[in-house]
């Protein structure tokens, strides 16, 4: 295998999120944030391509935090 055929399925399978994908992601963290905050507005995702590795954003406004009780 060349090295550009290397580099070119590389690239391929750090393709960028499609619209799909995002929304279903964006979904899930909308839950997750839910069950830990009371939260307000929109969840926001923001994802910054790197070199070797993807950055990742979660950004939401939470109005207080919902504390776990442990029942003995």
């Amino acid at each position: 295998m060349t090295k550009e055929r290397l580099l070119g399925i590389l690239h391929a399978d750090k393709e960028e999120m499609n619209e799909v994908t995002r929304e279903a992601c964006v979904a899930e963290f909308s839950r997750v944030a839910a069950e830990y905050f009371e939260t307000e507005g929109d969840v926001t995702m923001n994802v910054h391509r790197g070199r070797s590795s993807s950055e990742v954003t979660v950004t939401f406004r939470a109005n207080r935090v919902k504390n776990f009780t442990m029942v003995k």
